[in-house]
């Protein structure tokens, strides 16, 4: 992920979700801390993001072109990619520029969340939040209800 979270609400929903997920999960937060432009900036967050994958994570790029999944079909991607034996599952979100297109060209799903503009730090909690859902879906829990 792209951009370090303070202490504040947007850390304490991280937290929340992040500490609800099993096995846990791991948030890399990586930042580029020269003052570049824009579009040269996108291109060094992506240089950072695919530098920090491991080797063989199955990529899901957020982006605002891809597809936007309920949360029954995230669930159902997750177990269908476990069961064809993905070991690691690793989601990159961008910067406020969004993703570099070798980071979505390397992604072997695209996921929006809708046609709606986020703020790239609240996203971090809102695809943990889908991501318990998604554990909780496959587990057979009634958190999820629909």
């Amino acid at each position: 992920m792209i951009g370090k979270l303070r202490a504040g609400p947007l850390r304490a929903l991280q937290d929340l979700y992040a500490g609800r997920i099993v096995p846990p999960v791991v948030i890399v937060e990586l930042e580029e801390r020269r003052h570049l432009p824009s579009p040269l900036l996108k291109v060094r967050e992506g240089e950072l993001l695919l530098a920090a994958l491991p080797p063989r994570a199955f990529l899901v790029a957020l982006d605002e072109h891809g597809t936007a999944w309920s949360s029954r079909a995230l669930a159902d991607r997750i177990a269908a990619w476990r069961d064809r034996g993905a070991s690691e599952l690793a989601f990159a979100i961008g910067g406020a520029d969004g993703l570099d297109a070798a980071v979505i060209d390397r992604a072997e799903a695209i996921l929006s969340l809708g046609p709606m503009t986020w703020p790239h730090l609240l996203v971090r909690g809102m695809l943990l939040e889908q991501l318990y859902r998604a554990q909780q879906i496959l587990a057979g829990h009634p958190y999820h209800r629909h």
